[in-house]
């Protein structure tokens, strides 16, 4: 009897990835993928020690890096290897000319894009007061998804309060937590606040609970990261824009190789970029002083998985149609039949990225008669088929 033999690894790469955010956990996933597709590779999880460690990769065969790079004694130790190397999220300092890891490929999340999307979230709940919360340090990835949050809403005629990083005396959570209850306390109502990231988004759910104000009803809040280990703990669940890493990891993984192989590579971006709005119960709220209005509202969100129209909602909050589509259009601007469509497109585009399900199947889930229906509605919306939205997210 005979045995194939087991395959040597062609590449061994060190990962020093953050495995306690979801973010890293996703880039993880995506250079696993490549690798069982492309390899067999030795990947590393790098423990310990970096700047122990990181020499003695050449010992054990290393060939390549992918690294987040908190401080500059970690980055000299990975240019000390002389191995190809992609980093990031690195600082505006790190970007800079002068510096020796500008010259490395980076892979960082596309907050502009992360900051216009929670932004048209929060909006679509009816809101019109906003503010955003940071963290303690300012770094150039937090300002981005800040800027694109506040020039969404500048667009469509909103401000933004942004609250102020607290002084060094006050960066941890148990001396901070009086602080931002004060300011969350003092903000209009009802407040809609994007959090830089879940774990921030927790804090402000839990500063709320502290200053009394109720989660959604007097402050609607969003995170980053759809960690959901994090999010379904938070009480009330937080939303939260969900990025989809393990692609922008596959892509560091392709590029990493052809470095790995010799090839000149130019420095460039690997964007992790957002795919959709987790909706949970922090932000479900519908934002008006017309009652009749807000339960229509929630009842079109929680039946956007059915056939749904107009005479349904009047019938369910004891409106005439016409009463309805008036009231309707005085509180929010825009038509039921309008609420009706976002809410169920909202629902497919979570399908087509969460499941494998036919277009069809998704159609009958979302309240749409079949899939040629729900690809010509999804075109008109969005520009693109189905299939094509789906593709991309891979």
């Amino acid at each position: 009897m005979t045995t194939n033999p087991v395959p040597h690894a062609k590449f061994h790469v060190a990962l020093l990835l953050e495995t306690s955010r979801e973010v890293g956990r996703g880039l993880l996933r995506g250079v696993r993928r490549y690798a069982r597709l492309h390899g067999p590779w030795g990947l590393h999880v790098m423990p310990g020690d970096l700047i122990q460690t990181l020499p003695t990769m050449r010992a054990w065969g290393g060939t390549g890096i992918i690294a987040r790079v908190p401080t500059d004694s970690v980055a000299r130790a990975i240019l000390r290897t002389g191995l190809p190397v992609i980093a990031g999220p690195l600082s505006d300092r790190q970007l800079a000319p002068s510096s020796p890891l500008s010259g490395c490929p980076e892979i960082r999340a596309n907050g502009e894009a992360i900051g216009r999307l929670a932004a048209e979230h929060l909006m679509d709940r009816g809101l019109v007061h906003f503010a955003f919360v940071g963290g303690y340090r300012t770094t150039n990835w937090v300002e981005r998804r800040q800027s694109a949050f506040a020039a969404r809403l500048k667009e469509a005629g909103f401000s933004c309060a942004i609250y102020p990083k607290p002084p060094s005396s006050e960066q941890d959570w148990g001396r901070e937590q009086k602080r931002l209850v004060r300011w969350l306390a003092s903000q209009p109502k009802p407040l809609g606040v994007m959090a830089a990231l879940d774990a921030r988004g927790r804090q402000v759910i839990e500063a709320c609970m502290e200053a009394g104000l109720s989660v959604p009803d007097e402050v609607a809040v969003i995170g980053v990261d759809n960690d959901e280990l994090l999010c379904e703990l938070c009480d009330p669940p937080l939303s939260s824009v969900a990025l989809n890493a393990e692609k922008a990891g596959y892509e560091a993984a392709e590029l990493l190789e052809a470095m790995m192989r010799g090839e000149k590579v130019p420095p460039r971006q690997i964007l992790i970029e957002p795919t959709h709005v987790v909706a949970r119960q922090s932000t479900e709220i519908a934002a008006t002083d017309d009652r009749k209005i807000a339960d229509a509202l929630r009842f079109i969100r929680h039946e956007a998985n059915r056939p749904l129209g107009i005479p349904d909602v009047a019938e369910h909050i004891g409106l005439s149609r016409r009463s309805l589509e008036l009231r309707f259009r005085r509180a929010l601007g825009h038509t039921v039949l309008t609420e009706i469509r976002r809410s169920q497109l909202e629902r497919v585009r979570a399908f087509l990225i969460e499941t494998d399900w036919p277009i069809g199947k998704i159609a009958q889930h979302c309240g749409f008669s079949n899939g040629n229906y729900l690809g010509k509605i999804f075109r008109k919306e969005f520009g693109e088929t189905p299939q094509c939205f789906r593709l991309k997210q891979k």
